[in-house]
């Protein structure tokens, strides 16, 4: 029975249909708990529909904790988490599991704890979390999470080029602006607003340089930021060609007998 519930609970298993059942309807209730948090915050919805909205919010409470209890029961069916006691906590130090037990465990905190209203209701924003168990259940998400832990070594270089240029324009911008603005670029962290603002070329307009010099360098600032802000896409859009060629390039498999075939075979000649 564990290894059944373990093959259910695990999206891989795309031959199995109580596993796609499964697939499919914690999918949907992540997205309608992700509606109902937003409808809660209209005051005359909240208002009239206020016990569904509660009735709902329990249901899936419920399914949710029984899902992380179900998962954190059959971890140990994988050699990484095999030991009994050892295997279940590492487990439950894993992203994927500590997001699990963040949607649910606001939840149960009233019950042990007095809390003031106001914290319940910052509490209830943690259903908000359900957005990122999607990642366990879409294709799509595992095929991003593949693309940015190949290419992690070229953005964080990335990343360090733009908080370095962000730092040196907040700088330079603030011996310029200083004396003229004293106000708005009072320190260089508070010129880190308008570098950031100009460099990912929104500008608010609600802070921007007013001397000739100052006007000449945010110029070259916007322009710098268009390349700067613009590596990162290009990174991840190579980084998306590369693991789409590796997909393609992997053999394909009969679900049914197992056997193997090349990938330039048509999927429309494998044996039903």
């Amino acid at each position: 029975m564990k290894q059944r519930i373990g093959e259910i609970l695990e999206p891989e298993s795309k031959s199995d249909f109580l596993s796609r059942g499964f697939n499919v309807f914690i999918i949907s209730l992540i997205v309608l708990n992700i509606f109902a948090v937003s409808v809660e915050t209209i005051q005359d919805i909240s208002e009239q529909y206020s016990g569904s909205l509660k009735v709902f919010e329990w249901f899936s409470i419920a399914v949710f904790s029984l899902e992380y209890v179900l998962r954190v029961w059959t971890c140990t069916l994988k050699p990484e988490y095999s030991r009994p006691v050892i295997g279940r906590i590492r487990y439950m130090l894993t992203p994927a599991a500590i997001i699990d037990l963040m949607v649910v465990i606001p939840f149960y905190l009233p019950f042990f704890f007095d809390l003031d209203l106001r914290f319940l209701r910052v509490l209830r924003l943690f259903r908000l979390f359900t957005l990122f168990k999607m990642a366990r259940y879409s294709q799509s998400l595992h095929l991003f999470k593949a693309v940015l832990r190949d290419t992690k070594q070229e953005l964080l270089i990335v990343l360090a080029v733009t908080m370095g240029m962000l730092v040196f324009a907040s700088g330079v911008i603030y011996f310029i602006e200083n004396k003229s603005q004293p106000e708005s670029f009072s320190s260089i962290p508070a010129a880190m607003w308008w570098a950031v603002s100009t460099m990912t070329t929104v500008g608010y307009g609600d802070v921007y340089p007013i001397t000739t010099l100052g006007k000449i360098f945010g110029g070259f600032i916007s322009m710098l930021g268009l390349g700067t802000f613009g590596l990162p896409v290009g990174i991840i859009a190579y980084g998306f060609v590369e693991e789409l060629q590796k997909q393609k390039s992997r053999p394909l498999q009969c679900p049914h007998c197992e056997k193997k075939f090349d990938a330039p075979i048509e999927r429309r000649n494998l044996p039903r």
